[in-house]
């Protein structure tokens, strides 16, 4: 009978993904369409939790997306993940995307998120997933960061259900 793992490291769950922005990944500018971005962000992202979780995750939320510079056609966009915190069935993911100037290897942010996957099983029933253990001071501050947030989150759902509530039939899009 196998271990169960109650706790696994961030580092475990770190996964970094490369890209080569081409025009067809670009708009009338030349830059990244933000939703391409979103889109590597989703995925280098998903990748972290379900190492972390060692099973499928699907995305539940994404939030704190910054854009802070333009991504053009020919960068080299390199996206870095790892599990933040895990609560019960639960992850917090950071990712962070970066531009890499192939010929000084200088980096660049551009952009990071926060998101947040669900452990699944094959019937989508949820999964618990293994506690996170940092190890630095930079993955505490991290961890720690990522319960705040956690709490943002939840007060900013609250405010939504209410709002739907006031609203009713009447809310429309």
């Amino acid at each position: 009978m196998s271990e169960v793992v109650l706790t696994r490291t961030v580092a475990e769950s770190q996964s970094e993904r490369s890209e080569i922005i081409f025009p067809s990944d670009a708009n009338a500018l030349g830059n990244l369409f933000g939703g391409r971005l979103m889109q590597y962000i989703d995925l280098v992202g998903a990748i972290a939790a379900c190492r972390h979780a060692q099973a499928i995750t699907v995305t539940a939320s994404m939030d704190h997306l910054d854009f802070l510079a333009p991504v053009r056609v020919g960068d080299l966009l390199i996206l870095k993940s790892s599990v933040n915190r895990a609560f019960r069935t639960s992850m917090e993911v950071g990712v962070k995307a970066m531009v890499e100037d192939i010929r000084t290897s200088r980096l660049r942010h551009v952009s990071s998120a926060y998101l947040t996957y669900v452990a699944m099983d094959m019937s989508g029933t949820r999964l618990v997933v293994p506690q996170v253990l940092p190890e630095t001071e930079h993955q505490k501050r991290r961890y720690e960061d990522a319960a705040r947030r956690r709490e943002m989150r939840a007060g900013e759902t609250q405010r939504k259900k209410e709002i739907r509530a006031t609203l009713g039939d009447a809310w429309h899009l």
